[in-house]
């Protein structure tokens, strides 16, 4: 005796070894013998097993389903029934298989009900059923037809406007992106890339531009209606001629310095910061703006501002106009001690906005010990001095320490150029050195008064903000407050506010609290370092841009650690996956195999070594931004 039986959804037929209730012990047709419930079995045959599925198939194929589902009615009816009735006699195994075959192969047609039993779908929902079958059917050649479009660098004509989520925000169950998954798989080649080779992006770096964007501009980066602030016109006027040093990209000036000469003899030495919070007004559509910005937003060739350039303009310290300016002065007696520090709300006159790249030939450290011949010399250098002593009072100040190369981006028409520059020149240290002593001792004032601010702080090695004055061990101060950048960092801003009340002995509205302050810097610490995340991606696309652009198949570089080198001339860290095991410090060749700026990737093969490390390494340590 012979069984055709139902196992996890297939029909099978075994010879019967032996029975026991509940069970049957049965062996196929290819000798393999195993255990099966009763309740599965269908069908008991007497013909030999050899044959009887292929038979049963082929009868299968050869029943017409549509005639089926008109025959059996709206009952629920067992299989046998149905084959006795469509052949009009008692049916023979096979051809009764073929009938359980059939309706198994149509869920659409005829709804299971259990051992051997069905029931045919009602008209209307096979009517709706089969014409989502036919859409389905439809849309698969569609996207067939997709596929064999993308692996030909054709991009389809239904992918226009589903590009974008394409690019930065698949939607993983719609069929452009399931086309376009089979036809990267075929392809070999990443989606990305594949999109690329398609046409369907014009601009890497846009679309690398873009994703940055989506996330963090969704409606754009355009400004929303807002009332142009004024500065005000009734703050005492200094009589200082202040001076900026920034590079000459920079449109947001927002530090200045002046020098006067004392009855005494002293030098009254004034650092001046932009006062935006004497005409944004806390709560208005500027404010609202800048505390969802939250910070300028740069990288190479390109910036999105924390304001918009009306709101820039009535405070940036541009030559030649008076600005509202938070000063601090410090009262510099001849050996460079500090004698007296004093902070002023009030108006300056800006007299120059010196720039790096005309003003560095003239002050670097070849002309430190004798006049070059710009009128700032003397200014620049009695500063220099004092950043110098400002140093040692820090503890921070190392004359053997290597400087740290720093690399500034020039991008006009595609073309880029990247300079480099050494991070501690003397205008570097200048400027950097009068900015801690400003946010030192500003953070120390609030603190004082028990006004709340936002400080950085550094304890054990471990960068943090914080609402409280803490000690910030890298830079050697007793506490520091980001106070000096308030027309391009939000938290600059707001300490702005609180330092204007605090001089002016009175609660304002625009005053936070602790808990407001704290709320304003975990998203302005969240936000700040995805703005940097990103420039430092857009610096590494121009460096392999500039790779492509100086056409360039070698070049050297610096063993870091383990395989990864840093490139001479250029900020960009890559693996070398031939280097051999050779000392950090090493300096080596390169040939360069493969720039893909889409993917950002870099493709190096180790040549030779070209020198021994040397016997200091530049310091990984960077400086607090200012």
């Amino acid at each position: 005796m012979n069984v055709f039986y139902e196992e996890d959804g297939h029909f099978k037929v075994a010879s019967i070894m032996s029975e026991n209730p509940g069970s049957l012990q049965v062996e196929s047709q290819s000798g393999k013998r195993s255990k099966i419930k009763t309740a599965h079995v269908l069908l008991r045959f007497e013909p030999a097993i050899s044959g009887f599925m292929e038979a049963a198939q082929a009868e299968s194929e050869t029943l017409d389903t549509e005639f089926l589902w008109e025959c059996c009615g709206e009952p629920e009816f067992g299989f046998e029934d149905l084959a006795a009735d469509y052949y009009g006699r008692k049916s023979s195994p096979v051809e009764a298989a073929a009938v359980a075959l059939r309706l198994h192969s149509a869920p659409v047609y005829f709804y299971r009900k259990g051992k051997g039993r069905y029931k045919a779908a009602p008209a209307e929902t096979l009517k709706a059923a089969l014409a989502a079958l036919e859409r389905k059917r439809l849309l698969a050649e569609k996207m067939a037809v997709w596929v064999e479009q993308l692996k030909s660098n054709e991009l389809p004509s239904g992918f226009g406007d589903k590009v974008d989520m394409l690019l930065y925000s698949p939607d993983k169950n719609s069929p452009e992106w399931k086309a376009l998954e089979q036809a990267a798989v075929e392809s070999n080649l990443n989606y990305i890339k594949l999109l690329a080779d398609c046409g369907a992006i014009p601009s890497i770096h846009d679309y690398h531009l873009g994703a940055f964007l989506r996330e963090y501009f969704p409606q754009g980066d355009d400004f929303p209606p807002f009332e142009s602030p004024a500065a005000p016109a009734d703050l005492p006027k200094a009589d200082v001629a202040a001076f900026s040093i920034d590079d000459s990209t920079t449109t947001e000036i927002d530090d200045a310095f002046s020098l006067q000469t004392l009855d005494n003899g002293n030098t009254l030495v004034g650092i001046h910061i932009a006062a935006p919070a004497t005409g944004i007004a806390p709560g208005s559509v500027l404010d609202q703006v800048a505390m969802h910005r939250l910070s300028t937003v740069y990288m190479p060739g390109h910036k999105i501002t924390m304001l918009p350039e009306p709101a820039i303009v009535p405070f940036s310290l541009n030559a030649g106009e008076w600005r509202p300016a938070l000063s601090l002065y410090l009262e510099v007696a001849a050996d460079l001690s500090i004698v007296q520090r004093t902070t002023r709300l009030e108006q300056i006159h800006i007299a120059e906005n010196l720039r790096h790249d005309t003003l560095e030939p003239y002050f670097n450290e070849n002309t430190l010990d004798s006049d070059s011949g710009h009128p700032y010399w003397a200014k620049l250098s009695l500063l220099f001095h004092l950043a110098e002593s400002l140093e040692k009072a820090r503890g921070k100040y190392d004359p053997a320490r290597a400087p740290q190369i720093d690399y500034n981006f020039y991008v006009e028409d595609g073309i880029v150029r990247i300079i480099n520059r050494q991070r501690g020149s003397p205008l570097d240290k200048l400027v950097a050195e009068l900015m801690i002593e400003a946010n030192s001792h500003w953070g120390g004032m609030l603190a004082e008064r028990q006004v709340p601010g936002i400080y950085r702080a550094q304890n054990g090695g471990k960068v943090y903000m914080t609402v409280k004055a803490e000690q910030h061990q890298g830079l050697g101060v007793a506490q520091y407050a980001w106070c000096t950048s308030p027309l391009r960092r939000a938290v600059d801003l707001v300490n702005q506010r609180q330092l204007i009340a605090v001089l002016q002995t009175r609660e304002e509205p625009g005053v936070l609290n602790a808990s407001l302050l704290t709320d304003v810097m975990r998203k302005f610490d969240l936000t700040y370092n995805a703005y940097n995340e990103f420039q430092t991606r857009m610096e590494r696309y121009w460096c392999l841009q500039y790779l492509l652009q100086e056409k360039l198949e070698e070049i050297s570089a610096t063993v870091w650690r383990e395989n990864l080198v840093r490139l001479d001339t250029l900020p960009y860290i890559t693996k070398v996956h031939s280097l051999p095991e050779i000392p950090a410090g090493t300096r080596v060749r390169l040939q360069i195999r493969r720039v893909d700026t889409l993917l950002m990737e870099l493709d190096t093969r180790f040549l030779q070594v070209e020198a021994q490390p040397g016997a200091v390494a530049a310091t990984d340590l960077a400086v607090e931004e200012s």
